[in-house]
């Protein structure tokens, strides 16, 4: 078993991980947007998603956040009639992305908090060993 503040570190190290993980994964969805299929007809880029679950650490007792799988959402692709787009299928519609743009915003802004807070933890539990390193010095 780890000390309390060893195992706050632990646990937001593995959060720190976990939504930078999280981060890619938006920073792809945000990048594909926009995306079509290489051939008339053919499906775009899919919006990739990350499920997260908790892992408890035998040797340490704690309990972190890794990342349990990537998937696809299965939501459908975006169809605009464009029958000038080299993507267009015989009835001249294209299929657009599944990435809601404004959804990834929203969680890349969730993320961002996370990370943050878990940097803050890290901080503080940083100030509080320095604090007892003075105690015991004294």
């Amino acid at each position: 078993m780890i000390d309390p503040l060893g195992a706050s570190l632990i646990a937001a190290s593995s959060g720190l991980e976990t939504q930078s993980q999280r981060m890619r994964i938006i920073s792809q969805n945000l990048a594909n947007a926009n995306s079509t299929g290489k051939t008339p007809g053919a499906d775009p880029y899919a919006r990739k998603t990350v499920t997260f679950a908790e892992v408890v650490d035998v040797e340490t007792g704690t309990r972190q956040a890794k990342v349990s799988k990537f998937g696809v959402d299965p939501s459908p692709f975006r169809v605009e009639f464009r029958p000038d787009h080299p993507a267009a299928d015989q009835k001249g519609y294209v299929k657009f992305s599944n990435v809601n743009p404004i959804v990834e915003i929203a969680d890349m802004q969730d993320t961002a908090r996370i990370y943050e807070a878990d940097l803050q933890v890290i901080k503080q539990t940083k100030q509080m060993f320095s604090m007892l390193a003075d105690l015991i010095r004294r």
